[in-house]
C-alpha cells in the first residue's frame, strides 16, 4: 500500500478520499488554494500545502506545481477525485514520469475515452450500440455540421470532442438553430478543453440516462456493479441519481453490463471508471461515452452494493486484484442521491456567501457529504456542489420517503440552495411512478440564463 497519498482535489471528493485513505492507514497531503485556505479538506488532511491563487487554473489545474508538491512531501501516489484534472491525460502521465503512482486508469486510456469520436469507433467495432453520429475525427466548421446534420436527420446533439459533463452540448431541431447554436456550443468547448473540435450524433427523444460502474484491475479482470439512473438533469448536468434504474429488467441489466464490460476490455481498462448509455423506450441502449475516473454519484452504488469504490480504487492503484466476480455482486435495496448545490433554486444562479445555522440530516439510511461548517465561506470561483445527500431503503418507495425526510431535516443558512427543487422532484408523480426521461426538469425550468460553466463543473 502507498506511504502517502497526495489529493488534488478540492469539496466533498477531497473529503471522501481522505476518509478512505484514514481507513486504508494512508497520511494525506491536502492542497488548496487561496480561496480554499479555510476549507474542511485542508483541517482533516494529515499535511496541507497552498499550491497557488483562488483561480482554478492557477491552482488544483496547475500540474508542475502539483507535481512539485507531491515531490517536495514525499507522496507516492495521487488520487485526482473527479472534475478538475481527473481525466487530463497529461496529469497522469506526468505523475507516471515523476515515479508517483495515478490513483486512476492509465494516460492512454483517459485520453482514448477523451476522445469521444474515436471512443465511438471503438465501440462501434467491438460490437457495442453506438448511435449514428458524425464519422472520422469530427467537425469543427459549421458547413461540415450541416452535412452531418442532412444526413442524420434532425433533432441532433452537438457535443464536444474532447469534454463532457454538459459542456459544448446542444441539442438542435433544425438547420436554423444549427446555424445559431453550434459557434456557441464550440466557443464553449475551446473555453472549457481548449478544443474546437465537435460532433454530431442523432438525439433520441424520450431517452433515459443509464450508466454501468465498472471496477477493473491491472490482471485484466473486469466487472460491473450495476446502473445509476442519471435522467433528472439540467442543462445535461446531472441533479438526482439513483439506484437501480425504475425500468431495468434482470435481461436487461445482464445485457447492458456485458456490453458496458466489453467497453473496459476492449482497451484494457483499469481502475474504476463508468460507461454511460442512452436508454430507449423500446428496451434499446447506446453507449454515449466513458468516464474515466470516479463518478460524483459513486455513493448511489456503494449503498446498495457496500462495495467502498473509493478505497477499491486505491487498492486497484497499488496493483491489488478485484476481491470479488462478477457473481458475487448483488444489488440490495435502492438509493438516491440528491445534488446541493449552492444556487437559487428557481433562477438556478450561483448563491455564495457564509454558511450559518448548518445541520446535516442523519438516521437509519441517510449518508451526507459535505465540505460545509458554521462559518465556512462558500467560494464563487468553483462549481457550487456543497453536498451530496444519499438515501438507502428496502425499495423505491420507501427511499424516496427517506429522502424527503432527510431534505426537510437538512438546514443551511446564509446561502440559498437547491434544496426545495429536490423536494419538487420528489413529490413529482411522474417521478413516483418512475416515468421520466432526460426532459423530466423542463417542467421546472425558470427563463433565467446561468452563467458560463466553471472549470471545475462536472
Amino acid at each position: 500500500m502507498f506511504k502517502k497519498l497526495l489529493v488534488a482535489n478540492r469539496g466533498t471528493i477531497a473529503i471522501r478520499i481522505i476518509r478512505a485513505c484514514r481507513e486504508l492507514g494512508i497520511p494525506t497531503i491536502a492542497i488548496y488554494s487561496t480561496a480554499d485556505k479555510d476549507a474542511l479538506h485542508v483541517r482533516m488532511a494529515d499535511e496541507a500545502v497552498c499550491i497557488g491563487p483562488a483561480a482554478a487554473e492557477d491552482s488544483y489545474l496547475n500540474i508542475p506545481s502539483i507535481i512539485s508538491t507531491v515531490l517536495t512531501y514525499g507522496a507516492d501516489a495521487v488520487h485526482p477525485g473527479y472534475g478538475f484534472l481527473s481525466e487530463n491525460g497529461d496529469f497522469a502521465e506526468a505523475c507516471l514520469k515523476s515515479g508517483v503512482n495515478f490513483v486512476g486508469p492509465r494516460a492512454r486510456h483517459i485520453r482514448l475515452m477523451g476522445d469521444k469520436p474515436r471512443a465511438r469507433r471503438i465501440m462501434t467495432r467491438a460490437g457495442v450500440p453506438v448511435l449514428p453520429g458524425s464519422a472520422g475525427n469530427g467537425v469543427t466548421e459549421l458547413r461540415n455540421a450541416q452535412e452531418d446534420a442532412k444526413r442524420l436527420g434532425y433533432p441532433v446533439l452537438i457535443k464536444a470532442a474532447a469534454g463532457g459533463g454538459g459542456k459544448g452540448m446542444r441539442v438542435v431541431r433544425d438547420a436554423q438553430e444549427l446555424a445559431r447554436l453550434f459557434p456557441l456550443a464550440r466557443a464553449e468547448s475551446e473555453a472549457a478543453f481548449g478544443s474546437r473540435t465537435m460532433y454530431l450524433e442523432k438525439y433520441l427523444e424520450r431517452a433515459r440516462h443509464v450508466e454501468f460502474q465498472i471496477l477493473a484491475d491491472n490482471q485484466r479482470n473486469v466487472i460491473h456493479l450495476g446502473e445509476r439512473d442519471c435522467s433528472i438533469q439540467r442543462r445535461h448536468q446531472k441533479v438526482l441519481e439513483e439506484a437501480p434504474c425504475p425500468v431495468m429488467t434482470k435481461r436487461l441489466r445482464d445485457k447492458m453490463g456485458k456490453a458496458a464490460v466489453r467497453a473496459a476490455e476492449v482497451v484494457g481498462y483499469s481502475n474504476v471508471g463508468t460507461v454511460e448509455f442512452l436508454l430507449a423506450d423500446d428496451g434499446q441502449f447506446y453507449f454515449i461515452e466513458m468516464n474515466t475516473r470516479i463518478q460524483v454519484e459513486h455513493g448511489v452504488t456503494e449503498m446498495v452494493t457496500s462495495i467502498d469504490l473509493v478505497k477499491e480504487s486505491i487498492r486497484v492503484a497499488g496493483g491489488a486484484a478485484l476481491g470479488m466476480k462478477q457473481r458475487q455482486v448483488e444489488i440490495e435495496g435502492a438509493a438516491i442521491e440528491c445534488r446541493v448545490y449552492a444556487e437559487d433554486p428557481d433562477t438556478h444562479l450561483p448563491s455564495p456567501g457564509v454558511v450559518s445555522n448548518h445541520h446535516a440530516p442523519g438516521g437509519l439510511g441517510v449518508r451526507v457529504e459535505t465540505a460545509l461548517y458554521d462559518g465556512y465561506r462558500v467560494p464563487v470561483q468553483y462549481d457550487p456542489l456543497i453536498a451530496k445527500l444519499i438515501a438507502h431503503a428496502d425499495d423505491r418507495g420507501q427511499v424516496i420517503a427517506r429522502a424527503k425526510a432527510a431534505l426537510r431535516e437538512y438546514l443551511i443558512d446564509g446561502i440559498r440552495t437547491n434544496i426545495p427543487l429536490h423536494l419538487k422532484i420528489l413529490d413529482d408523480p411522474d417521478f413516483r411512478k418512475g416515468d421520466f426521461a432526460t426532459d423530466f426538469l423542463k417542467r421546472y425550468e425558470n427563463v433565467a440564463e446561468p452563467p458560463a460553466a466553471t472549470a471545475a463543473a462536472r
